[in-house]
């Protein structure tokens, strides 16, 4: 951009060149004016990174251009252009200061060339106060857009925020609101239960009724767990339906260790399973979070294993918690990173609703592991 703006004068001072130097009164050499012209107009340069030494360097230029009584050359523009920037792009009182030496420097020229009046010094200084004032107005308006642009970005950043302040507290207020429903149903069918279990000999019909109630109380609490939790953490591969494609309740149950065998032989990577000690009976939802810990490990190694890979599945039962290792063979490290997935997330949050742990990062000599470690509740150790 500096070049482009000392271009024209550039191609001013070379095509002015011989009325310069061969014209009638010429005080320059060709040497001398190519030099004068080279001096004037290579600063400009720098006229936007240094715009005050630009200044200082053209002005001093023209002070001794001025004191050895050589002619005004085209390339003498420059000091009107590092005006500009000087005015631009530095504080008032160096633009103010800029702005009085160039009038200075008006004055000079012509006590040493002219017969000084107040139309000429006039005329003179409406070419400087017109470039000092263009470039003051440049800077007020870069200094308003620049206000406007970080105005723009703080709104931006405060509506974010309220945004996630509002996201949170909503969702605190579902959770508090699926605990209350939850609570309620759950006490519902535990009082119902208690009652058919009393009357299960002296009134058949009544316990039948019970069981009813049981039933559809059950599924009313299932159908608002699932509406609510769905406004939680929404699964676009739902759709919006309820697993059944026609928007019941979906029975199926939810997987357990059981299982894990046959998720082994399915998971499409050649993988073993391996158990060691005497396994223990667990809650089903910390056998879901296994079974799902298990599921995403080898998702991933069918993902970012490479062609070729293996894993191996180790499950160790221990007197005070469960050991979950999954490694594989392939590529580790060198595998490239997925930034939109929420697996790894996702094992967190089932490993620490148990207060276990868990890690999930490359092997030394290849591959990869997970790692999760989940305590195992007092009495059902083997």
């Amino acid at each position: 951009m500096d070049a482009l703006r000392g271009a024209p004068l550039a191609l001013l001072a070379l095509v002015t060149v011989r009325a310069n130097v061969t014209g009638t009164g010429a005080s320059l050499h060709l040497a001398q004016y190519v030099v004068l012209s080279a001096l004037l107009i290579v600063p400009l340069l720098w006229q936007r990174r240094r715009p005050l030494e630009t200044f200082a360097a053209v002005s001093l230029v023209s002070f001794g251009q001025w004191a050895l009584g050589f002619d005004p050359v085209p390339a003498n523009l420059s000091v009107l252009l590092a005006l500009w920037s000087v005015a631009y792009g530095c504080a008032f009182r160096w633009a103010l200061a800029a702005g009085l030496i160039a009038e200075l420097g008006v004055y000079l020229v012509l006590v040493h060339w002219h017969t000084v009046s107040f139309s000429m010094f006039f005329s003179g200084s409406i070419f400087v106060v017109t470039t000092w004032l263009t470039g003051l107005y440049a800077n007020t308006r870069r200094r308003f857009l620049e206000g406007l642009e970080e105005r723009a970005e703080r709104a931006e950043r405060e509506r974010d925020q309220q945004a996630r302040l509002a996201a949170t507290a909503e969702r605190a207020r579902i959770a508090r609101e699926l605990h209350d429903v939850v609570a309620h149903n759950v006490s519902v069918m535990v009082v119902q239960a208690d009652g058919a279990g009393y009357m299960i000999d002296r009134d058949p019909e009544q316990v039948r009724q019970a069981v009813r109630n049981i039933s559809r109380t059950g599924r009313d609490a299932l159908a608002e767990m699932r509406r609510l939790v769905g406004v939680l953490r929404a699964d676009p591969e739902d759709g919006g339906a309820d697993g059944d494609g026609a928007g019941g309740t979906d029975y199926t149950p939810q997987p357990r260790l059981a299982q894990l065998e046959e998720l082994v032989r399915g998971a499409g990577v050649p993988a073993r399973l391996r158990v060691t000690g005497p396994p223990c009976d667990l809650p089903e939802g910390q056998q879901l979070a296994v079974y799902r810990i298990i599921q995403e490990a080898l998702t991933n190694a069918l993902k970012h294993g490479g062609p070729g890979v293996r894993a191996l599945v180790e499950l160790t039962y221990g007197r005070a918690e469960l050991v979950v290792r999954v490694t594989d063979d392939g590529r580790g490290a060198a595998a490239p990173r997925s930034h939109d997935g929420h697996g790894l997330v996702g094992m967190r949050e089932r490993v620490g609703m148990y207060g276990g742990a868990v890690s999930a990062e490359p092997r030394p000599g290849g591959g990869f592991e997970v790692l999760a470690r989940l305590p195992v509740p007092a009495g059902r150790a083997a």
